[in-house]
């Protein structure tokens, strides 16, 4: 509106002196000329501010459009895997998986075993969020086609302070057998977990309910004694498991934790078995006890648990007492126990995961990064002369980023009740996103 001012008093002023332009001296023509000039910036400055205030009227229109669709459209994420969450926050979906290929060689004794390679697991895993509730479906085609292959299969859901699951998950017992498969450090379990004691009954169908502050987690699950693939039957059991971290400051970490699974056999129960490859997988196998599910019997367990993570060092230990049922004399005391650690030779160091009280592998950096591992495992029928298997393995673990690992193991195992004494060499690439 100033500039309008402006041009019309400039061009009153030039329209009065143009009358007596006749009458001018060249200096007076001069001036009257730079006034004209002057007149006419002035309407061309009218002009730009008209077009520049027409443009900022578009640029903010089309920024409201833009905010508009960015509101209505999907955020899409890469960043270690594939995520997909909707505008409104309400659903999420992310696809992830694993592959484990491994490699066996055996030092042969009495065993007849066979030097292969297999997929020791090849999965994939869809998992996200739908109107507050949380779902994972995860299946290991290594494992077999259909139910043979499921893994976790379950919805979950916050409440009272913790999350309660529904569906087919592994039961809170064992600290080793709660720790995923990516994060494990041997290339098998030891024998107080799914591995040995629980011997085919690491995932069951059942409710369960985990709390975990920043120090402490308790766990509770009832579940049916059928996996995903196998015979409909009545049989039921619970587990619970609870930790503490007296010291969890992240560069040093102390956890002890307790843990009981009870297992009751019913109408079209399998066999309730401990059964131990001392000499690693695809190596000779020893069953130490056997609750049969047309007994009715059960099979009862407890254990306690401390680890740590010192700077580069880490230690990890479990002990598990196991009374299995008999339908004919007393029942038969099973025992195992384990001791494992690992020293990263560049600087790693093992992260506790608070919220269920378990560690994670080692953050790598862009060197890449070298853990040398070892563990001492045993279990034992206490009630049978001689039924006693254990195994030492040596270990090298080598993260060449968060994705992709590659490991051995040596393996030499004893067989007390046979005399055997085979042992394995094994590698493992190992890649999951």
């Amino acid at each position: 509106m100033r500039h309008t001012i402006l041009a019309t008093a400039l061009a009153t002023v030039l329209g009065t002196t143009s009358l007596a332009a006749a009458a001018q001296t060249p200096q007076e023509r001069e001036v009257a000329e730079l006034k004209a000039q002057i007149a006419a910036l002035a309407a061309k400055v009218e002009e730009l501010e008209t077009r520049t205030d027409a443009q900022s009227d578009i640029n903010i229109a089309t920024r409201e459009n833009l905010d508009q669709l960015s509101a209505a459209t999907p955020t899409v994420s890469t960043k270690g895997g594939i995520k997909v969450t909707s505008a409104d926050r309400k659903f999420e979906a992310s696809l992830g998986g694993r592959i484990h290929l491994d490699a066996y060689a055996f030092d042969r004794d009495q065993a007849d075993v066979t030097g292969t390679s297999e997929f020791r697991r090849a999965r994939l895993t869809l998992q996200g969020k739908a109107l507050g509730w949380d779902y994972k479906l995860e299946n290991d085609f290594a494992a077999g086609g259909g139910l043979e292959g499921f893994r976790d299969a379950y919805i979950a859901r916050s409440a009272l302070g913790g999350k309660v699951t529904i569906g087919h998950f592994k039961p809170y017992r064992s600290m080793e057998e709660l720790t995923s498969s990516n994060e494990i450090l041997m290339m098998e379990r030891p024998f107080a977990s799914a591995t040995g004691l629980f011997s085919g009954r690491q995932f069951q169908q059942g409710v369960g309910y985990l709390r975990g502050g920043g120090r402490y987690t308790a766990g509770f699950s009832v579940f049916n004694l059928r996996g995903a693939s196998g015979p409909r039957n009545e049989g039921m059991g619970y587990a619970g498991r609870v930790t503490f971290a007296p010291v969890n400051d992240g560069d040093n970490t102390l956890h002890f934790g307790a843990w009981g699974s009870h297992e009751n056999a019913n109408k079209g129960s399998a066999d309730l078995r401990a059964s131990a490859g001392y000499a690693g997988r695809r190596g000779p196998s020893q069953t130490i006890a056997t609750v049969t599910g047309t007994s009715g019997d059960d099979v009862t367990a407890w254990g306690v648990e401390a680890a740590g993570a010192f700077g580069p060092l880490f230690f990890q230990g479990e002990y598990a007492n196991a009374s299995f049922g008999q339908p004919l004399g007393p029942d038969q005391d099973v025992t195992a126990w384990y001791l494992q650690g690992s020293w990263h030779l560049n600087g790693g160091h093992k992260p506790y995961k608070a919220g269920t009280g378990v560690f994670g592998s080692a953050p790598v950096a862009d060197r890449g990064l070298w853990e040398l591992t070892a563990r001492y495992d045993s279990i034992e029928n206490r009630d049978v002369a001689g039924l006693e298997v254990s195994s030492w393995i040596l270990g090298m673990n080598y993260y060449v980023n968060p994705n992709l690992r590659f490991m051995f193991n040596y393996t030499r195992g004893d067989n007390g009740l046979t005399g055997d004494e085979t042992g394995q060499y094994a590698v493992r690439a190992q890649f999951a996103w």
